[in-house]
């Protein structure tokens, strides 16, 4: 039993974060999905109207650089609208917009939360497409463009942009660790589409029809996730477009960054509660194969098995005197990785750690926080309003 249990949990933890990349990497080769896109001429009258939506809490300090980055992307001003939903702010920030002609302004007077925000202020949308992004992004020029074009294929329903995190030599793990994995995160996307559609939106810029917008349940943690495959869940393909891009800072520390992945992994639970029929690989096929390979395994099991395997590879080590066995070599490498990982933990705060050792830390970290999201999602999954991580 102990035997098998090593051996589940190494092969799966070897799939979930090696295998699925190799395995998706030559489909996308060489199955890819014959998609239907035409590529527009670009001329304005042929070009949708578009809502580009922001809900912010608190954002006064940086809406005057938000519409300035409006205003510089490269589409038709008449055909896009620029909507901000309000959620209970105490700050300058309605006052602020208010100085904007073309900003039409949705608030609330009560702190509801994100989820509840998007549900408000879709009432008010009117354009058949949405472009969503967050207040503290900054998007390049061409984006809603780039887009929109996408949405010329009838299969696609939702369109995903990349998120893309600045950091500089000068950075902590913060930065420097969730600009990695977010490296690593846009190639399984961009090899996701290609194979057949990539699985969730990152809530920093992606666009739906709006007609397929559904309301969704003022506790869900992860909205973009939820809104995006519950209209792949429809029959619809979710694009995803690199060149279309959002910048954002990396969290203020890895303090601050835990609060984030916490809430990630919490929504990540509920995801997976909510969108069970997904599991059905019969009915829903490509999608759910791609959805339990690189979503939920990483949100549930996965995570268990790595850290089993450290235990379980000892305790099968013992019954060998030769140190060349395999339970020792992956036992020692095992502890090698965690040294690393221990290094990077007691440098985190320093800007000149190596990848040597952020790296490991940083995956390592974001594991944790899988397991600890449970007790996150059990304490707080019914509070409303908004929790937002610091960042630089």
């Amino acid at each position: 039993m102990v035997q098998f249990l090593f051996w589940f949990s190494l092969l799966l933890v070897l799939y979930t974060y090696v295998g699925y990349a190799l395995l998706i990497f030559l489909l996308a080769k060489y199955r890819p999905y014959k998609t239907q896109v035409q590529t527009p001429d670009g001329r304005a009258e042929e070009l949708p109207e578009v809502t580009l939506f922001i809900a912010a809490y608190n954002e006064a300090d940086i809406i005057a650089e938000k519409m300035l980055n409006c205003r510089a992307l490269a589409y038709p001003a008449h055909k896009l609208q620029i909507l901000w939903v309000i959620d209970g702010s105490n700050d300058q920030s309605e006052s602020l917009l208010q100085q904007y002609p073309e900003v039409q302004i949705v608030s609330s007077p009560l702190r509801k939360g994100k989820t509840a925000a998007i549900n408000h202020g879709m009432q008010q949308v009117r354009t058949p497409l949405v472009v969503f992004s967050d207040a503290n992004c900054l998007l390049n020029s061409d984006a809603i463009h780039i887009m929109v074009s996408q949405f010329n294929d009838p299969s696609i329903g939702c369109v995903s942009g990349e998120k893309r995190v600045a950091f500089t030599d000068g950075d902590t793990i913060s930065s420097k660790g969730e600009g990695t994995y977010w490296k690593y995160e846009s190639l399984l996307k961009k090899l996701d589409f290609q194979y057949y559609s990539t699985v969730g939106a990152a809530g920093e810029l992606f666009a739906i029809r709006t007609q397929l917008f559904t309301v969704m349940p003022e506790d869900t943690l992860l909205d973009d996730f939820m809104l995006s495959m519950g209209i792949a869940q429809k029959g619809y393909r979710i694009a995803y477009t690199p060149d279309a891009y959002a910048v954002e800072s990396g969290s203020l520390n890895m303090e601050e960054e835990a609060k984030r992945k916490r809430r990630i992994a919490a929504g990540g639970w509920q995801s997976i509660n909510r969108l069970l029929p997904l599991l059905h690989i019969v009915r829903y096929g490509k999608l759910s194969f791609q959805y339990i390979s690189h979503r939920v395994l990483r949100w549930s099991v996965t995570p268990f098995a790595l850290f089993a395997l450290l235990p379980l590879s000892f305790i099968l080590g013992l019954g060998y005197v030769s140190p060349y066995n395999v339970f020792h070599v992956i036992f020692a490498s095992q502890v090698l990785f965690y040294l690393c990982a221990g290094i990077g933990y007691l440098q985190r705060d320093h800007p000149h750690v190596s990848k040597l050792f952020y790296v490991p830390y940083y995956f390592i970290f974001m594991n944790i926080n899988v397991l600890l999201g449970i007790y996150y999602l059990l304490s707080k999954q019914h509070r409303s309003g908004w929790e937002k991580s610091q960042r630089k």
